[in-house]
């Protein structure tokens, strides 16, 4: 259960906010960065400026997955980041249900399935969620449209996928906050780089570090 020398970390929707905020921040840790995004023109930019790659990745379409997998070449660290947030009624708008539990459940499920055969060759992997209180029982369940029902959706698959992964490969979700972002609005009080703190810390856990557990600002939270 020894980490590689140089760990290859996916993040999913990392060309801003807080997926472009924790893919800085690995990369200055020395790991190798890919950000996979939907414009590739406009990831590649932002890869340049903080010194990672970008792939092209639909999360709408798991057929191209294993593509775009096979050319980073092996994910030791996965981190589950792209979400979106369609504020309609579920009732009225299946087509924004769907969308929404695409990208942030579905997809996630599809990657860490693809991620998880590397991973257990070399049982080591890091698997990070970005989720939300808004996906918590606990908080509420609250949120626009189907947000808080993908999220939750997410939180049960990284409690439940723990039985499935070997010893060396940890999953855990997190909360970033409310952190000023396209999607939190300017008047939140995290910026990116807070938000994406508890992130970067669970990504490079140390190998007696959690798994199977739901985190905000390093503490536990309930489901």
């Amino acid at each position: 259960m020894t980490r590689p020398a140089t760990p290859t970390a996916l993040v999913t929707g990392g060309n801003r906010g807080i997926g472009r905020a924790i893919a800085a921040g690995l990369r200055t840790q020395g790991y190798r960065v890919v950000i996979g995004v939907r414009d590739l023109t406009e990831g590649q930019a932002v890869a340049g400026e903080i010194g990672v790659e970008a792939v092209h990745l639909d999360l709408q379409d798991p057929s191209t997955f294993d593509a775009v997998l096979a050319e980073i070449g092996g994910v030791d660290v996965l981190m589950n980041n792209a979400g979106v947030l369609i504020e309609t009624n579920m009732i009225d708008d299946p087509e924004g249900f769907h969308t929404s539990v695409d990208v942030m459940f579905r997809a996630p499920y599809e990657m860490i399935r693809l991620c998880a055969p590397h991973m257990r060759a070399q049982n080591w992997g890091r698997i990070v969620n970005v989720s939300s209180g808004w996906g918590s029982f606990d908080e509420g369940l609250g949120g626009p449209g189907a947000y808080g029902v993908a999220k939750a959706a997410l939180n049960a698959l990284t409690l439940a996928m723990v039985r499935d992964l070997p010893a060396g490969v940890k999953i855990n979700a997190m909360c970033p906050g409310w952190v000023r972002t396209r999607m939190g609005g300017a008047g939140a009080s995290l910026s990116p780089e807070e938000g994406a703190d508890t992130a970067i810390w669970l990504a490079t856990l140390p190998e007696d570090g959690p798994t199977g557990g739901f985190f905000r600002r390093r503490a536990p939270i309930a489901w």
